[in-house]
């Protein structure tokens, strides 16, 4: 055999070996055991040799995959410290009523999911008994993410608890009627219920990393001693697919996340078949984890299988069962036994020799039904084994069976997850299995009855001590409003008087307000701002020596400009939290501190300022996820507009996110144009979100990063402001204003299309004698929202004049609209203006130029408002139709 020294990695030769010699002994000794004892022991013995160095501290790099068994071996599992007997009933009670709810529910068409819970009843009903802590307790208690799919075990719980009715069950997901049941976990369907929204697969685990995250904050900060609060996050293994489920595990591991355990259940089965059908996913899973820092636990095999592997002497079991594809091993979960001791012991003589040994119903109840999953005590031995690791987060790793316990129709079948009922016989075999006293009787025409063991049975009397013992109900949510006190005036005073003569950016006109109103001796403290590594584009490099960045582990490095007034300036007690690239990972820590006046009783204000592009666009599942889950905070679309972000081009040119947003029912959407409306809508903002009357809303602001002068705010306009309104400037107000019989027209103009307006404005009255009044669209949102409600209204017979057509009320000119938006976005509420109307906006695809060229290329500039409004005119004959072509080449369009 050549010298193997000769054969070591690159990146090893480059460090010097101090003792040749010695290394070449050790090399010589691996060569021995290879051809004394086979390249298998060698294998082994450096396996092991690996783990001992890894479990002693040594700086090596750690093994990825491990064996396909159990990390914690039978032995090695801590004393059960319930009453395990009393436990299976519970968790009978709850399997049964489950899937009686989906049942009865799919009568009525509404489906339901029955094969997830029933895979991961016993992952629940551990935690539930022994681990989670509810709100009653010390702190903010645990914050649970339930996976969505399998909701029916939560209401069968909640059931037996006495929180949900027998109504309420037969209620499921139909809620239209009242005292029903949303069919997933919904905050906002549910609130005293359900505190995370989880069921848009992936948004569970990445915002349970943030929440975590965010805990830390609180507790660094010294806000709330969240010390004592542990984040779950229930998943399936299909689910890791999604990007968002693996997107900060770096995150986690990197800030040493303790306090958080994922328990992902690997039933190897997505939505439609095996989830790596020629693979393994619980050897990726844990691979992918090990490799991002996490503590790996595998709860894979139940106690059947302890003979099996007393038996493996030589390690032919557990090779096969690291070879074995995921998809075969479902087959074999389904089949006879000799299909088993053919396809599964029949791969080698070792096998037929340990199989020979085994009786058919030991090797059915292992390949059939015998998961670590379904063992309370392996999995209290993962639960407690994961609370006591420290310095990194756990993910426990059970494998179960997709639909066990509701019969071999149900049980490892690629299409349980469609499968919405069993049949009544199904049921009575189910019945039997669990050892419910339900009679045959109960089934009075062929329904399925709920059952209950009565509230003061032994069971309900159990469940109930053990939830007092930890805490209360859970899950659970529970809101204590505590208002916040209004800023004071003086903070939004610069942005009310404006800004002289000096430029300035609404962009940085916000941040301006906010860097004043986080001084605020009373809230300042509680603000939260949130950017995605653009923080100095946003101009807020200013906030890094006052506010500081968070980091757990402070500042361990000098700054590379420290000696520079705003240098980055790190600490543990940072209030800044600035995320890198990733706006999915800055919305997930702006919904866990949007949503900490219900998670901790602590109201937090966060701002999440980004390019607005990549807000909506990018992160609008999680905008709907903060909606849900009843979240509270300003969102700030920076660099807004088609064109006014010179030269960055298509990707960065948004004109479609007030359309995006306007499809979200908790968002209110304010396009300003200058300063004071962002002054007047924060502080209105505040009030409405944390005032003594909060409103489960979010706001969406988008300013610009064109430097304008800022007015003074004229007197009387805050109520148009907030609405989405108002009238700006008169063309009576222009030194050369047009004669008192000119034609007219107004202009109506959001955000920075405002300048473009006036300017038409003037064009109009100098070249044209036409008067142009110019109105500020704050919000053509809000405009539509209480439209809208005027409309409903009106079918239940109470008339209401929408607020836009009663602000344009008496105008007998028409209406031109313009913003840096498409024109769909003004178009919203056309058709509650009664006057001539038409709109201009930037549709199509965005592209690098200046602002003015990019104006022009869309026709939104102010020439191009000229020749639109002429043209409207023209069509009135108001104005000569000569006038059009006329302009256009007077502008050179």
């Amino acid at each position: 055999m050549s010298d193997p020294v000769g054969k070591l990695p690159s990146e090893l030769d480059q460090l010097p070996d101090r003792d040749t010699e010695e290394t070449a002994e050790w090399a010589a000794s691996l060569d021995a055991v290879a051809k004394a004892a086979g390249t298998r022991r060698a294998e082994y013995l450096l396996r092991r040799t690996l783990q001992h160095a890894e479990a002693a501290g040594l700086a090596l790099p750690k093994l990825l995959e491990t064996d396909y068994v159990n990390t914690i071996p039978t032995s090695a599992e801590p004393e059960f410290p319930g009453d395990m007997e009393m436990e299976a009933k519970i968790t009978a009670w709850n399997r049964w009523n489950a899937a009686a709810m989906v049942t009865r529910g799919s009568k009525y068409g509404v489906g339901g999911h029955i094969a997830t819970f029933a895979s991961a009843a016993w992952l629940y009903e551990t935690g539930f008994q022994h681990f989670f802590r509810g709100k009653e307790a010390d702190g903010s208690g645990d914050q649970l993410y339930i996976q969505g799919h399998a909701s029916p075990g939560i209401y069968a719980r909640a059931f037996l608890d006495g929180r949900v009715s027998e109504q309420q069950l037969d209620n499921f997901r139909q809620e239209s009627g009242g005292n029903g049941l949303p069919s997933y976990p919904h905050p906002r369907r549910l609130p005293w219920l359900w505190e995370f929204p989880t069921v848009s697969m992936g948004l569970g685990p990445l915002s349970a990393i943030y929440q975590a995250r965010f805990n830390r904050y609180l507790q660094n900060r010294n806000i709330k001693d969240t010390a004592n609060s542990h984040v779950w996050a229930f998943l399936g293994d299909g689910e890791m697919d999604e990007p968002e489920s693996t997107a900060a595990l770096a995150l986690a591991s990197r800030e040493q996340l303790d306090n958080l355990t994922f328990v992902i259940n690997c039933n190897l089965q997505r939505l439609d078949g095996p989830v790596r059908a020629n693979f393994r996913v619980v050897q990726e899973l844990e691979a992918q984890f090990r490799g991002a820092g996490w503590n790996v636990i595998k709860s894979l095999w139940g106690s059947a299988w302890d003979e099996l592997f007393q038996l493996d002497t030589t390690g032919a079991l557990v090779r096969r069962l690291r070879e074995v594809p995921d998809a075969q091993f479902q087959t074999y979960a389904t089949r006879d036994v000799a299909y088993i001791r053919q396809h599964f012991f029949g791969a080698n003589a070792e096998l037929v020799q340990l199989a020979g040994v085994l009786s058919d119903a030991k090797i059915a109840e292992c390949f059939h039904s015998s998961r670590g999953g379904h063992e309370p005590r392996k999995v209290y031995a993962a639960y407690k084994a994961a609370l006591e690791h420290k310095g990194a987060p756990t993910v426990i790793l059970a494998q179960t069976v997709k639909g066990y316990t509701l019969g071999a129709g149900f049980e490892s079948k690629n299409a349980n997850h469609q499968m919405k009922k069993l049949t009544i016989d199904e049921f009575k075999d189910m019945r039997d299995l669990l050892g419910l006293p339900i009679p045959d009787s109960a089934f009075a025409d062929g329904v399925v009855p709920y059952g209950h063991p009565g509230v003061n049975s032994p069971e309900v009397r159990y469940l109930n001590e053990r939830r007092a013992a930890l805490g209360g109900p859970a899950p659970a949510r529970k809101v204590k409003h505590v208002a916040l006190p209004a800023p004071a005036d003086r903070s939004f005073a610069p942005l009310i008087k404006g800004s002289g003569k000096q430029e300035m950016a609404t962009t940085m006109a916000f941040v301006r307000l906010v860097k004043d109103l986080m001084r605020d001796k009373e809230t300042g403290k509680r603000w939260v701002p949130i950017v995605p590594d653009e923080a100095r584009t946003f101009g807020m490099e200013s906030l890094f020596p006052s506010a500081g960045i968070y980091s757990p582990l402070g500042q361990t490095y000098e700054p590379v400009d420290r000696d520079q007034l705003m240098y980055y300036k790190e600490a543990k007690d940072g209030q800044i939290l600035n995320e890198g690239i990733t706006e999915a990972g800055a919305m997930a820590d702006f919904i866990a501190a949007c949503t900490s006046y219900a998670t901790h009783g602590e109201p937090m204000i966060p701002f999440y300022i980004f390019y607005s592009m990549f807000g909506w666009q990018r992160t609008a599942d999680q905008m709907w996820q903060l909606a849900d889950q009843l979240g509270k905070g300003f969102i700030v679309g920076a660099t807004a507009g088609r064109t006014t972000l010179t030269g960055e081009g298509l990707q960065h040119a948004d004109g479609h996110s007030h359309l995006i947003a306007s499809t979200n029912p908790a968002s209110l959407n304010y396009d300003p144009a200058f300063a004071y409306e962002i002054a007047v809508i924060v502080k209105d903002g505040l009030r409405r979100m944390y005032g003594e009357k909060p409103e489960d809303v979010f706001y969406y602001l988008t300013v610009y990063n064109e430097p304008k002068v800022q007015p003074a705010m004229p007197e009387g306009v805050e109520e148009g402001i907030l609405k989405g309104l108002y009238r700006f400037n008169e063309a009576s107000s222009l030194e050369s204003a047009p004669a008192a019989d000119a034609p007219k027209i107004q202009l109506m103009a959001s955000g920075t299309a405002i300048h473009w307006a006036l300017e038409a404005q003037q064009l109009l009255a100098a070249d044209w004698n036409v008067a142009a009044d110019v109105w500020s669209a704050t919000s053509w949102g809000e405009l539509r929202r209480e439209a809208l409600e005027c409309d409903e209204a009106l079918l239940r017979g109470e008339v209401r004049t929408p607020y836009v057509t009663r602000a344009l009320e008496g105008v007998t000119s028409p209406v031109l609209a313009v913003s840096d938006w498409m024109r769909q976005v003004p178009d919203q509420i056309s058709q509650w203006v009664e006057q001539d109307w038409t709109s201009l906006g930037t549709d199509g695809f965005g592209l690098s130029d200046t602002r003015e060229g990019a104006r022009r290329h869309f026709g939104v500039d102010a020439q191009s408002i000229v020749v639109a409004a002429l043209a409207q005119l023209a069509r009135r004959g108001e104005v000569p139709a000569s006038a059009i072509k006329e302009a256009r080449e007077r502008y050179g369009l």
